[in-house]
């Protein structure tokens, strides 16, 4: 019981969150197919509702309910909607499920089956597509049944030779129905998930190297999925959402921002003419490098809103986001790495202004930050130690910005950095050139910056343990001496025998 009132419960919400995936749209955008019409007979059924869903992104999602019937029916219909290509089911609150498809079809098809198992004695008619879907599944069954029977029967070594043989005959019927049927959703979620073929050698016959081979899959990844079929969008998450994280999670992670940049344009190439899939990858995109950890990948970001946003092919942000996104990436654009960080003016503890540009230093590490900060609580303390072991040995000057600036905040400040021995050059924020929360886009703390003499971006997003792992690439002959001459002192001698 518990189980049910828990399913009930996520149904409904679902129901709520179906909107967000949008799976229905007005008839007038889809004149030759106008609305939807699906009845259902259960033979011998003891439900009293069922439900239709669709896959979207990485979730099931309810989008009508239909309740029997005085003919025994359960019957969705909606005759000013209809729905987007893809895969959907009928599900009731046992688990019980049957998948079926929605692609150029006129939609208005009956389902005939018995309660004891939907999908076996599942019968379609008003659909060939879905005919054709039950028959496939049909075949799939009975060589299910087929490798259990030789499992139980068989020795190991028997059915190790049959099932490859096995293996070889279904990949022959995938083949044989992607063939047949093109434009099936099936066989759209079928190539999709079909790995690419990485080649050996290149066009003259030479060798390709491990990074060669990584090359190619990157640049490869999609092509076996029809970005270009809205129906690619609504299926379940193996074959897109969890193909499309993996690319940017694991495939292109730690390539440099102009070499992502290039793939995401590549990609949303492919998938421009299928509207709802261009929209989905440039906001999952702009999403995913609005949020990043790596210091370098929020150009990223910028460039999904200077080719995308900017340009007026995200046709269905309305102005105002399109202005807010604007906004933001053009703050960013001067704060990426190796652009030279914007002046700063500001008076010190003693009340003299000084300016950014006027540090000496090789580097300077740009802090905006606060007493009040519970994070700043463990970042500044940490990165203050990094700073106060390893300034003369990097050359690092400070501009440390105090972003509490009320009467009463500047005065907690002060009695701050004194008990917490803050001995760098520590800056009022109260006063200065530039509103800085804005040209810095200093919307939390800590925010902490390394300048290179030059006072340009070489490093962002810091604490003490990702700084000290940049100077191993910045200063790597010093750094690793510093490291050597540490661990010696740490060392303990032992006497001579």
């Amino acid at each position: 019981m518990n189980n049910m009132i828990k399913h009930k419960i996520i149904f409904c919400l679902l129901l709520v969150s179906a909107f967000v995936g949008n799976s229905t749209y007005a008839a007038k955008d889809n004149p030759k197919n106008k609305g939807y019409k699906f009845t259902v007979t259960i033979n011998n059924t003891t439900d009293t509702v069922i439900y239709l869903g669709q896959y979207y992104n990485k979730n099931q999602y309810a989008i009508d309910t239909a309740y029997i019937n005085k003919k025994n029916q359960f019957v969705f219909e909606k005759k000013n909607k209809t729905l987007k290509p893809g895969l959907y089911f009928l599900t009731n609150n046992k688990d019980k499920m049957f998948e079926f498809t929605v692609n150029k079809e006129t939609l208005n098809y009956k389902f005939v089956t018995n309660d004891d198992n939907w999908t076996l004695h599942m019968k379609v008619s008003g659909s060939k597509e879905n005919q054709d879907f039950v028959e496939y599944q049909n075949t799939r069954r009975e060589m299910n049944i087929l490798m259990d029977s030789l499992r139980r029967n068989s020795t190991q070594e028997e059915f190790k030779t049959m099932a490859k043989l096995m293996g070889q005959k279904l990949d022959s019927i995938n083949t044989k129905f992607v063939e047949e049927n093109p434009d099936h959703v099936l066989s759209i979620i079928m190539t999709a998930t079909k790995e690419i073929d990485i080649p050996m050698v290149d066009s003259i016959g030479d060798t390709l190297t491990q990074h060669d081979r990584y090359l190619y899959y990157a640049k490869h990844y999609f092509d076996n999925m029809a970005l270009d079929n809205e129906a690619i969008l609504r299926t379940p998450k193996y074959v897109f959402y969890d193909r499309v994280e993996r690319y940017f999670d694991k495939v292109v992670n730690g390539a440099a921002p102009e070499t992502i940049c290039q793939h995401v344009d590549d990609l949303l190439d492919k998938a421009r003419p299928a509207k709802d899939v261009f929209k989905y990858l440039v906001l999952y995109i702009a999403e995913k490098y609005l949020q990043t950890g790596i210091m370098s990948y929020d150009a990223i970001y910028v460039h999904m809103i200077e080719k995308y946003y900017m340009t007026g092919e995200a046709f269905w942000a309305s102005p105002s986001d399109i202005d807010f996104e604007t906004k933001r990436a053009m703050t960013w654009k001067k704060l990426l790495m190796g652009e030279k960080a914007p002046e700063l003016i500001l008076k010190n503890t003693e009340g003299n202004w000084r300016s950014l540009y006027q540090v000496p230093n090789k580097y300077t590490l740009l802090i905006f930050w606060a007493p009040s900060c519970g994070h700043c609580a463990t970042i500044i303390p940490a990165l203050y130690k990094f700073y106060d072991e390893y300034k003369d040995i990097y050359d690092i000057g400070t501009f440390a910005i105090n972003t509490d600036i009320g009467p009463d905040e500047v005065e907690n400040w002060r009695k701050y950095i004194k008990e917490k021995g803050l001995e760098w050059d520590n800056y009022n924020g109260g006063e200065a050139n530039v509103d800085w929360h804005e040209v810095y886009d200093v919307i939390s703390t800590p925010v902490i910056y390394l300048l290179d003499q030059d006072k340009k971006i070489v490093g962002k997003k810091l604490d003490a343990e990702i700084l000290d792992k940049l100077f191993d690439i910045l200063e790597p002959e010093k750094a690793k001496a510093a490291k050597e001459a540490k661990a010696a002192a740490n060392s303990t001698p032992t006497e001579n025998k």
